[in-house]
């Protein structure tokens, strides 16, 4: 599996890695991903779900049917 939020779309980012000395060296900056499980009430179900922290802190904010209608229509899940 890819390593993208699928509520916030947070993904993989490149940057560079930067000695005392300043010499620089590629490297990659990963997002805080989660697997976790949700109860969705309106199904009366389980979900999995590959979450960032701040996708964490999204749900809880503005609750799970929102969030997941947000991240549908910007593309981050296509279903659940």
């Amino acid at each position: 599996m890819s390593k993208v939020c699928q509520v916030t779309g947070k993904r993989v980012m490149s940057g560079h890695k930067v000695s005392h000395s300043n010499r620089k060296s590629k490297r990659k900056f990963y997002p805080n991903l989660f697997i976790k499980r949700y109860f969705l009430e309106d199904e009366e179900r389980w979900i999995s779900l590959k979450v960032s922290a701040a996708g964490m802190r999204n749900i809880n904010k503005i609750g799970l049917t929102s969030a997941l209608k947000k991240a549908k229509e910007k593309g981050y899940i296509t279903k659940y």
